[in-house]
């Protein structure tokens, strides 16, 4: 690794279990069905303008994180969170309810039917690991083509249903009324094998075998991801580096008269049911509005100070970056900044990812950000001298 191993937690912030970072306390809101309605939005902006740093961010598993929050202010907070109707009553299954759903689904399909059912199973399932997750991609929209999640519904290339272990190539085949069957039977495998001690399914089927018949269909290819734009009734946006202003939010919601929010994997996010002009007003916003926006291409964590484990400051660099090589940038290619060699902005390759490692930085390219730099002690200055990736 490049930098020095930072700590790696075995599971995940959430709105009940915070985090402390290094400007503050770190809470994690899971929205419910991945759906926030306009006015609970407009509550959250409120809540994080008056006890975080007035950002909203979209986190790459399709959740709203707020953070620098005073310890002293998580209590109001949360009881805030709990009157928007963002927490589930029971904090057992809000610690549970780690859910990614398409974004594209609608009242009564499949992705929504097996959401619903799942979400109503939670407290039956086996005690999992902090953060196993689950996907739920079966409409028209990819989700785990984006975020990793231990286990996933998914449409096989024959358009059946399939549940998909996170590191396994193909799935098992389900009939529609046996879901929620087929995942207790993988989930009972998984804790039967050892899969407690491993954590997350992807490490655990590095020694464990899935039987046989549970391989048996290729999982379905997406033509392409989901992109800035109008989509029927309703708008995906994106934000420079996931960060959503609060004030400019509330504007966004105003102005477009949008009746919900839903995140995305990839840190974009759908307004639903949007008015005409919703495109201009929320370029006058300040968000992304077309695909070729060289900020969707360019990742950055918050860095030092406001991450306790970063190394080194992120996107005043990023921005930079944009700035002088965005026009450059073919599509398909990324550029990432990383506060640790975590990566938790873009937990994967890209075409030249920096880390940050006591102050300055070490550079690799097409690599990921805990492999082994081309260079290392790279300051702000060397950096901008770049001309291409």
């Amino acid at each position: 690794m490049s930098a020095a191993a930072p700590r790696v937690r075995g599971w995940c912030p959430g709105a009940l279990r915070p985090m402390l970072s290094g400007d503050g306390m770190l809470l994690r809101v899971r929205p419910m069905l991945g759906e926030v309605s306009a006015e609970a939005m407009r509550g959250l902006c409120d809540l994080a303008g008056r006890h975080g740093n007035g950002l909203i961010d979209l986190t790459s598993r399709a959740n709203l994180q707020l953070r620098g929050v005073p310890e002293g202010d998580v209590t109001t907070l949360t009881d805030g969170l709990r009157a928007l109707g963002l927490l589930d009553p029971d904090p057992e299954i809000e610690s549970r309810r780690n859910i990614v759903i398409e974004a594209g689904w609608r009242p009564g399909d499949l992705s929504h039917r097996i959401a619903t059912e799942l979400m109503g199973l939670l407290g039956d399932l086996p005690k999992l690991p902090g953060k196993f997750g689950f996907a739920i991609d079966t409409g028209a929209e990819p989700a785990v083509n984006m975020v990793a999640s231990d286990v996933a519904f998914e449409l096989a290339a024959d358009g059946g249903l399939i549940l998909r272990a996170d590191g396994a190539p193909l799935g098992r085949r389900l009939r529609i009324g046996e879901a929620l069957q087929g995942l207790r039977e993988m989930l009972d495998w998984f804790i039967a094998t050892g899969g407690q001690d491993t954590g997350r399914m992807a490490r655990h089927l590095r020694h464990a075998k899935l039987p046989p018949d549970w391989l048996a269909a290729a999982p379905r290819s997406y033509a392409s991801l989901p992109k800035p734009g109008p989509s029927g009734a309703d708008l995906t946006l994106g934000a420079a580096f996931g960060a959503l202003e609060a004030r400019a939010m509330i504007t966004l919601l105003d102005s477009t008269g949008a009746r919900a929010l839903r995140p995305m994997p990839g840190r974009l996010f759908r307004l639903m049911g949007v008015a005409d002009g919703a495109v201009e007003a929320a370029r006058d916003a300040g968000f992304i509005t077309t695909p070729d926006d060289p900020a969707l291409a360019v990742h950055a964590c918050p860095g030092a100070p406001y991450c306790a484990q970063a190394e080194a400051g992120t996107r005043a660099l990023a921005r930079q970056l944009c700035d002088q090589l965005g026009p450059r940038l073919t599509p398909g290619q990324s550029l990432h900044v990383s506060g640790c060699a975590k990566g938790c902005a873009w937990p994967r390759a890209a075409d030249l990812t920096l880390v940050g490692r006591h102050g300055a930085y070490d550079l690799l390219r097409n690599a990921a950000p805990w492999d082994t730099p081309e260079a290392r002690d790279l300051t702000d200055t060397d950096i901008l001298k770049l001309t291409e990736f």
